[in-house]
């Protein structure tokens, strides 16, 4: 419980009140629903019957395996905490950006690849050249690419899938209780996120002016009206006239021979 924020505290000290346990007991369940992901838990605490295991849903399991009471008073108190993580409040303090890092770069301080005070991850995985690890507990997620690590905030998302396609930042794809969100999507907290793909836009086709607009139906040269019928002809030919207008223009130099 030291890394709760006052109002993760009071907050967490309101749902041990409700349930009737102790802020310990709720402060252990709390982290345990965390790294679950907010959807799932193992745990040992006494106070709720040892060991144990919850998933949100309904399963659930308690030491004292056949007091349906607790097991109900469990599976009510996860499902607190559980909207409690998705919740407006800020219940972590976010860890201090590592002292060796420096932004972006791979980092110095710790033994895995993802900043050390950030502990273990509720969940880790890969794809191509990029791998990522999420944080549950204080909203982060840790994504290494061409071994430069970047951090998300990431807010009231509860990740629980990842997908990538070209190992660009605009294909990879995270899946939440919200649905598929980009990892574009995401503020950044520190590093250099990977450069977007660029993609050209289409040229948009534009049809040149058609013949008939430009064309002049007046016709130079002699008054003959013989030599004029024939060039109007030609002209209606090659498809500067159309058929309306050169019907009315060999009607017009008909009625003059």
């Amino acid at each position: 419980m030291n890394n709760l924020t006052p109002d993760g505290q009071n907050a967490l000290a309101q749902v041990a009140q409700r349930h009737g346990v102790s802020i310990e007991a709720a402060s252990m369940l709390l982290d345990a629903v965390a790294n679950g992901g907010g959807t799932m838990a193992q745990f040992n605490i006494q106070e709720l019957g040892g060991m144990g295991q919850w998933a949100q849903g309904g399963m659930i399991m308690v030491g004292d395996m056949f007091n349906n009471g607790l097991k109900y008073r469990v599976d009510a108190l996860c499902n607190d905490l559980a909207n409690l993580l998705r919740g407006p409040v800020q219940l972590f303090t976010p860890p201090p950006m590592p002292q060796n890092s420096g932004y972006g770069g791979p980092i110095q301080s710790s033994a895995n690849w993802w900043p050390g005070d950030f502990g273990l991850p509720a969940s880790s995985g890969g794809q191509n050249d990029m791998r990522y690890a999420y944080f549950p507990s204080t909203r982060r997620l840790a994504v290494q690419q061409n071994g430069q690590v970047t951090v998300y905030d990431t807010g009231e998302h509860s990740i629980g899938g990842f997908s990538q396609q070209q190992g660009s930042d605009q294909s990879a794809t995270f899946s939440s209780q919200f649905g598929q969100f980009r990892l574009s999507d995401l503020p950044v907290v520190y590093g250099n996120p990977p450069a977007p793909v660029y993609q050209p836009q289409p040229v948009q086709w534009q049809p040149e002016p058609s013949q008939t607009e430009n064309a002049q139906i007046s016709i130079p040269g002699s008054n003959d009206a013989l030599t004029q019928l024939e060039r109007v002809a030609e002209l209606h030919r090659k498809g500067v006239l159309s058929d309306a207008e050169f019907t009315a223009k060999k009607a017009e130099l008909l009625a003059r021979i």
